[in-house]
């Protein structure tokens, strides 16, 4: 079915393709500013990753090893400036971020995979460096591994964190997307096109839809352009430089080989979503096998050393906490026992690891018999029988509670079910007995993990998630864990207790 749009495109241009023609297409380059925008952001990155190398490499050189007066030596060896071997380092730094592709044109801008590739590239440079030096026994200052590769790792990474809320900005603008086409059979479009709407950051600009399904004008709010048969006037007529392929029964291999060599022909993408969704990049590994481009998804365990190594983060970080925050919590515990008479703490219930039950620590918030009225509340406002208990416009709350809660003081107490092994810094939220017996099979998964002060779902949305969305975000973290990922949710983390915003109650 094709609309008037991809009507009036075909008269301006002629380059109607059929698929089950045997013609060779025309080509037709796509637009060149669509077409090159992550070169050109990758380009600018490669500026960036030179300046903060150079920065870093400057203040090591003049601050740690007196730069000017000093020689590199090595026993057998002539005389080298320091100067000279700290820019060798900075030149293979460099090579090293390129050869492990941390501006390759799939990752940067989105995902954790940049960062981690920035580490491992870091990681290589230090590798190499120390090698040599023992080979060579070369009289390195020890300050170049423990504190100038370490600080150039994290400027790095501060940097493509800026870039990427530059890149947002302009995302948000419809500026450096693709625009896409999605192609496929309704359902399986749908779904497509609401889960880029969900996330963030996609860097997709769904402009039409193409399917053979008669009678549908528009799918998700996205016009259909076109048919499988006329993919390419569809792309014109759209102004599209992607098609996404949903898959259709009707979208047999072949044909959509054909519809691959076109788009390829036009320097265009072809983006195949696969049936499984909600899984995060490192797990997915491709594997080509008789011709046929096979994906394999490993499900992790947080198990063995991953698991010894998030309990040692856990400790070591609680306990820093605890010292830093020690004076908000006497000050918040003054607070708490002036503005209403009760306890200062609240120790409430919670399910963890594994459907365990164990006591959760907060400042009280609330009026000293606020569990009492729960149920009331909740059965006035018609949401007894939902997993959140959340009461909207809580009378309970008191004056000092209401402050806390919105900068997420009410949690620090918090810190030491952490340190005592109950809860972990990042994990799903713990919720009441009565919640998780309501429950269903995808959503007791969330207890497969310890629960956590902070989650994937409180940086995104906090009271503002439907209860769907919130064990969405939970089934993805659970299933897609990574300690680099749990970094950067404490991250986000730090910035929504900053900067709370409306959804936080």
């Amino acid at each position: 079915m094709a609309t008037a749009n991809v009507k009036q495109a075909t008269k301006k241009r002629k380059t109607g393709w059929r698929a089950t023609s045997g013609a060779a297409p025309r080509v037709i380059r796509a637009r060149r500013s669509a077409r090159d925008w992550p070169a050109r952001y990758a380009g600018r990155l490669v500026y960036t990753d030179v300046v903060v190398i150079i920065l870093v490499l400057s203040v090591f050189g003049f601050t740690g090893v007196n730069l000017p007066a000093e020689d590199l030596t090595w026993e057998g060896g002539p005389r080298v400036p320091y100067w000279a071997a700290l820019t060798f380092v900075g030149v293979v730094w460099v090579i090293m971020l390129s050869l492990f592709e941390t501006r390759e044109r799939h990752i940067v801008g989105n995902g954790v995979t940049e960062y981690r590739r920035i580490v491992n590239g870091t990681i290589a440079v230090f590798a190499g460096v120390v090698t040599l030096a023992f080979f060579l026994r070369i009289d390195a200052a020890r300050s170049l591994f423990l504190v100038a590769l370490p600080t150039g790792a994290v400027l790095l990474i501060a940097s493509r964190w800026a870039w990427r809320q530059w890149l947002r900005s302009r995302q948000r603008r419809l500026q450096y997307v693709y625009r896409a086409i999605v192609l496929g059979e309704p359902a399986k479009v749908a779904h497509i096109i609401d889960s880029i709407r969900r996330a963030q950051g996609t860097g997709f600009d769904l402009v039409g839809v193409v399917t053979n399904h008669r009678g549908t004008s528009e799918i998700g709010g996205i016009p259909v352009v076109g048919r499988f048969d006329t993919v390419l006037t569809a792309m014109d007529a759209a102004d599209a430089d992607t098609v996404i392929a949903a898959g259709s029964d009707e979208l047999n291999p072949a044909l959509l080989r054909r519809i691959g060599w076109a788009v390829a022909d036009r320097d265009a993408n072809l983006v195949v979503a696969p049936v499984l969704t909600d899984v995060a990049g490192p797990r997915i590994h491709s594997r080509p096998a008789a011709g046929l481009p096979l994906v394999h998804v490993e499900y992790p365990t947080l198990e063995g050393w991953r698991r010894f190594a998030k309990r040692s983060f856990d400790i070591i970080a609680s306990s820093v906490l605890i010292v830093i925050f020690s004076p908000i919590l006497i000050g918040t515990a003054i607070a708490v026992r002036v503005d209403s008479p009760g306890a200062v703490f609240y120790q409430q219930t919670r399910v963890g690891r594994g459907g365990r039950p164990f006591g959760m620590i907060k400042f009280r918030s609330m009026n000293a018999n606020a569990d009492d009225q729960l149920a009331s509340l909740l059965d006035l406002q018609g949401t007894t029988d939902q997993p959140l208990h959340k009461v909207v416009d809580d009378p309970r709350i008191t004056k000092v509670g209401r402050f806390i809660r919105k900068h997420s003081i009410d949690e620090i107490p918090q810190l030491f079910n952490v340190f005592l092994g109950a809860m972990s810094l990042v994990g799903p939220r713990p919720q009441r007995p009565a919640e998780v017996a309501l429950y269903d099979d995808d959503a007791h998964r969330r207890l497969l993990v310890k629960p956590g002060m902070s989650g994937l779902w409180q940086v995104s949305g906090r009271s503002a998630l439907s209860w769907e969305d919130a064990i969405r975000l939970d089934l993805y973290y659970v299933e897609n864990w990574s300690f680099t990922q749990d970094i950067q949710i404490l991250f986000r983390t730090i910035r929504a207790v900053v900067a709370p915003g409306d959804s936080a109650h």
